[in-house]
């Protein structure tokens, strides 16, 4: 990829789930800038270009995605600079779901989120047990009640037909 980066055109891999993901990876790029400076001093030699250190498996994967290369000093600038701005602007969607979700499930829906609504969508992820099961989802401009205690809400007069019919 050239030296311009644009946060725009970055494309996320599915283990970038939630804005801390983004930060984690934000330090990252961070560490791998101070190291390869370190040994930019340590060599006495401003110009050379240092061996990339050791990065996460998320790391490698944006990279690839993205075609970065973190040895070069312009491109690492320009990336960590971008990677702060998507941070503060990429889209994120509310999920609050009645028991935590495992990484897997998390990773399919924000593939799918990607793929159908916005592709640098985040997910922002809590947890309600009073949702009983399914999901509360939230976007800056829709609010979808998949739980479990809205069905039953929804029900609660057939429910009680059903309990009166069967108690006489």
């Amino acid at each position: 990829m050239s030296e311009n980066v644009d946060y725009t055109k970055f494309k996320l891999p599915p283990a970038l789930v939630s804005r801390a993901d983004l930060a984690r990876l934000i330090r990252e790029v961070e560490a791998v800038d101070a190291d390869l400076e370190s040994q930019k001093v340590k060599s006495h030699d401003h110009e050379s270009q240092g061996k990339l250190p050791a990065i996460s498996r998320g790391l490698q994967e944006f990279l690839e995605l993205n075609k970065l290369d973190l040895t070069n000093n312009h491109v690492r600038v320009s990336a960590k600079e971008e990677l702060v701005k998507l941070k503060d602007k990429a889209p994120a969607i509310h999920m609050t779901f009645a028991v935590p979700a495992d990484t897997e499930v998390l990773q399919q829906l924000v593939s799918w989120t990607r793929a159908n609504a916005h592709p640098q969508s985040l997910l922002s992820i809590g947890i309600q047990p009073s949702l009983i099961g399914g999901a509360y989802i939230r976007t800056p401009n829709h609010v979808h009640d998949f739980s479990m205690r809205s069905m039953l809400e929804n029900k609660r007069d057939i429910m009680l037909k059903v309990l009166e019919t069967q108690q006489s």
